[in-house]
């Protein structure tokens, strides 16, 4: 039958592609989660039980655990506000809950250990969450990881934008520390077989790949797995952290937020200590990978556009999915829409198929400078900016990210409806849609947006001049682009 399995952040990176690998070594799995619309979509959440719960509510917690024997805790709130005392809570709740029902084993993925004092605050709240759940009574396996190497990760996505964009780097001192960078696929092991191993086992392990490298090192070794001119690597004194995140931020997909906590987390050195997990685990079929081959493994998925889950896809803003302004709620409240209606000389499924294609690579249909330009303001205001791209090039679930929107709603073959989570002063959705009246396919095209005080209301009318150039360009791209590949005989269902 399996061990019967609970998996927190089955939304986020690990644990999206934790869930699938647990259900394919034959595990009951439930899936705890905030938000159960981001795991509609996924292939895999049919095998899975999808609860409905929030960390901070401890009934909640309690009851998603009643019958679990193995629970991963792999949520966290990094770029939250006040994220240490939040991660806190929530683990202080999982603890007592998993004690209370009988829990077999917590298995949680925590990073390096703290060195010193001035350890980065990010680091510290991870320990911090391991100690708590160590002391629940129930036995506790914390495997601790430092830079994870694979397709969509925040910590690969800040190396590769980094090492692509800049042929010529003035750095911090701290790219000349060491790490021990790991492959997403032997982390995802350990996790997996944990989960049927005998015994009680309350202890952390190191884990690692075979290759200790500087980030200077991973930057260089990046440029020649990747094909790229090398690189020279300037190290500075006076670039703080502070400074770093900030670079970062503009010049790489990973938001400053979330930069910031990830450069802190590499001012110190992170190198297993030991290799005790090889005592209770066997290291994965033909060793464990090194560098290289985590950073071809990654760019090839890149590629193939296979990347299975994205740093992106965590809802990392903390802003939780609001409901359409057609809800009651919204009623007397000042709603501003521009609606574009087209025929179009295309069957629904090709049109279906260019608007699934929005965003990303593919761009947003029109006028490519002004969303650049909207891209950038938002960056610069401390938003997710367009680079967050898109998971797959042809395919969207709800609830995951898409340049500064998130996919609300996804009606095969009827309705995309993406949220804005740029900087605005309201609300602001749009949506995507295919109609059929009598024979014919009609685009209808819907931005909404929900102002907030006399802000929100002079951000609209300062904007509307350039609608009819962006969403009336969008309009038309599309409708043409759907007809295009009726005429090239190119209709695709999706």
């Amino acid at each position: 039958m399996g061990v019967r399995c609970l998996v927190t952040g089955a939304t986020g990176y690990v644990g999206g592609r934790l869930a699938p690998r647990l259900i394919e070594a034959g595990h009951q799995v439930t899936c705890l989660t905030r938000s159960p619309l981001k795991l509609r979509d996924v292939p895999w959440a049919r095998q899975a039980k999808v609860v409905k719960a929030d960390l901070l509510d401890p009934h909640q917690v309690r009851e998603a655990l009643e019958g679990i024997e193995v629970a991963y805790y792999l949520a966290h709130s990094l770029g939250a506000p006040d994220f240490e005392e939040t991660d806190r809570q929530a683990a202080q709740h999982f603890a007592s809950a998993a004690a209370a029902v009988g829990v077999r084993r917590i298995i949680y993925l925590g990073g390096p250990e703290p060195s010193g004092d001035k350890s980065s605050p990010h680091l510290r709240s991870r320990d911090e969450v391991g100690e708590i759940l160590s002391a629940s009574g129930v036995p506790t396996v914390t495997l601790r990881a430092a830079v994870i190497i694979g397709s969509g990760s925040a910590s690969f996505e800040m190396l590769r934008y980094l090492t692509e964009r800049l042929p010529v780097m003035v750095t911090p001192t701290w790219v000349s520390n060491r790490i021990q960078p790991m492959a997403i696929r032997d982390v995802l092991y350990y996790l997996v077989a944990w989960a049927a191993v005998p015994g009680d086992v309350n202890r952390g392990f190191d884990i690692g790949g075979t290759d200790v490298l500087t980030y200077a090192e991973m930057m260089r070794r990046y440029a020649r797995t990747a094909g790229l001119p090398p690189r020279l690597i300037v190290p500075v004194r006076t670039l703080s952290p502070w400074l770093s995140s900030l670079w970062v931020g503009l010049v790489t997909p990973v938001p400053g937020r979330i930069a910031g906590p990830l450069v802190q987390s590499l001012i110190h050195e992170a190198v297993c200590r030991e290799h005790d997990v090889a005592e209770y685990v066997p290291d994965p079929p033909g060793g464990l990978k090194g560098f290289d081959e985590a950073v071809r493994l990654a760019l090839r998925k890149t590629r193939d556009g296979k990347v299975e889950t994205r740093w992106a896809n965590a809802d990392w803003s903390g802003a939780p999915a609001e409901p359409m302004p057609t809800d009651p709620k919204w009623s007397g409240g000042t709603i501003y829409r521009d609606v574009r209606v087209s025929k179009v000389d295309a069957e629904p499924a090709a049109l279906w198929g260019v608007i699934m294609r929005i965003g990303g690579e593919t761009g947003w249909y029109s006028f490519p400078l002004a969303w650049s330009v909207r891209g950038w303001l938002d960056r610069l205001t401390g938003g997710v900016g367009l680079r967050r791209g898109r998971r797959d090039p042809e395919v969207l679930y709800a609830g995951e990210a898409l340049d500064f929107w998130r996919v609300e709603e996804v009606e095969r073959f009827r309705l995309l409806r993406l949220r804005a989570e740029m900087k605005v002063p309201g609300s602001a959705w749009l949506e995507l849609a295919v109609e059929h009246n009598g024979g014919t396919t009609v685009y209808r095209q819907n931005a909404i947006f929900a102002p907030r005080g006399l802000a929100g209301h002079l951000y609209w009318w300062s904007v509307a001049p350039f609608h009819s150039l962006v969403f009336g360009g969008m309009a038309r791209n599309i409708t043409q682009a759907a007809s295009a590949a009726r005429s090239a005989g190119a209709t695709k269902t999706l």
